[in-house]
């Protein structure tokens, strides 16, 4: 049988020689976080929204899983080219979306980031993040190999075009988020002190233009550095739930909080988390979207491609950054942005373009004859 499967070369199993079951292990053990948490949390959602079926947000999610995870699987068969021109592909039909957005889209809670597909909001920005960074990351290496292709231009050029978007729908928090990606990538391709020495004054500039400009923007930020008399009830009772559950936890099902945070299934699921099983097992799941970071990165330092390297750690990164923030915004250590914990929260269109995400990685980084260095398996 061993010597079967080794003989074998069907493309599923050509799939499972070179994939990183790894990473790939560790993706679906999120996956499988993600359906428990969203197990507790669903009910509590379904009642304060008043929905019958107290398990309308838990299904939901296990379809959004299937989907995701199939669409991962279909991105991680390609091969580098053609997983690099779905990116671009991604990255070009979200810009149309999001330009047309404030003519065909939906407003919810003050801004317009969705459009409808039947009973589906799409956000075509969360499509953008990964989308970007491989077309980032393509120009980038096209710029190495020819010097005098203005790579660094077109790419600050559809960054620019994807803030402008963002910012009009608005949604500051994507806006920051992509420009922390498009920063990281720009680093690791180590282009020169002066770009960066422009790229992070356009980031200050862009801040304070940011909170002088928009009153969203101002609000979040005040309430966050001056609480006294603002509104701050989700990130109180988050903060109360953490409380709550302490080393071990009230146990699964028993979270009280999450009846009364409005965000309970997406923005704040970590509170609820932390409520029913606790410091460690929170702390545990936290290491394990780490994992996933750092075996993405711990790939990306072995390729022997140029792209492959820069557009794994621009993804990886990506990630990262976004479950920090999200945690960051449940501790009250940083201002509400509205953004997801990866793989784990309530939300079809962000568990989809993540799972488009890690499909990215999977098939940038499997084992391709000359994909890696001497010696690495």
């Amino acid at each position: 049988m061993i010597g079967r499967s080794r003989t074998d070369r069907s493309p599923l199993m050509e799939w499972w020689r070179s994939i990183d079951r790894v990473t790939l292990g560790i993706l679906f053990a999120l996956i499988v976080s993600g359906l428990i948490l969203s197990m507790a949390a669903s009910p509590a959602a379904a009642s304060r929204l008043g929905i019958d079926n107290p398990f309308y947000f838990l299904k939901r999610h296990i379809v959004f899983a299937v989907v995701g995870l199939t669409g991962a699987f279909i991105v991680s068969m390609f091969n580098v080219e053609n997983a690099r021109r779905i990116g671009v592909l991604a990255v070009i039909c979200a810009l149309i979306v999001l330009l047309t957005l404030p003519f065909v889209g939906y407003e919810v809670k003050g801004a317009v980031r969705w459009i409808r597909f039947g009973g589906f909001g799409l956000q075509p920005s969360e499509f953008a993040k990964p989308g970007f960074i491989v077309f980032a990351a393509w120009m980038f290496s096209v710029r190495k190999h020819s010097p005098d292709f203005p790579g660094v231009a077109i790419a600050f050029l559809l960054y620019l075009v994807l803030i402008f978007c963002l910012i009009q729908q608005p949604d500051f928090g994507q806006s920051f988020l992509l420009t922390m990606c498009f920063g990281a990538v720009f680093f690791y391709a180590g282009l020169s002190l002066g770009w960066m020495a422009f790229f992070s004054a356009l980031t200050v500039i862009g801040s304070i233009g940011a909170y002088s400009f928009l009153p969203h923007v101002r609000s979040r930020l005040d309430r966050f550095l001056n609480p006294e008399g603002a509104d701050t009830y989700q990130v109180d009772k988050a903060i109360e739930a953490i409380a709550n559950g302490g080393i071990f936890g009230r146990g699964p099902g028993e979270g009280v909080i999450k009846y009364k945070l409005p965000d309970a299934h997406t923005d704040y699921i970590f509170a609820v988390m932390v409520e029913e099983f606790g410091f460690l097992l929170s702390m545990g799941l936290v290491l394990l979207i780490a994992s996933f970071v750092a075996r993405s990165f711990r790939n990306a330092l072995h390729l022997n491609d140029y792209f492959s390297q820069l557009a794994v750690a621009g993804l990886a990164t990506m990630i990262g950054l976004q479950a920090m923030i999200n945690i960051a915004v449940n501790l009250n250590m940083a201002p509400s942005k509205g953004m997801t914990l990866p793989f784990i929260s309530s939300g079809g269109s962000s568990l989809l373009a993540l799972c488009f995400s890690a499909g990215l990685i999977l098939a940038f980084t499997r084992k391709r004859p000359g994909a890696y260095g001497f010696g690495v398996t």
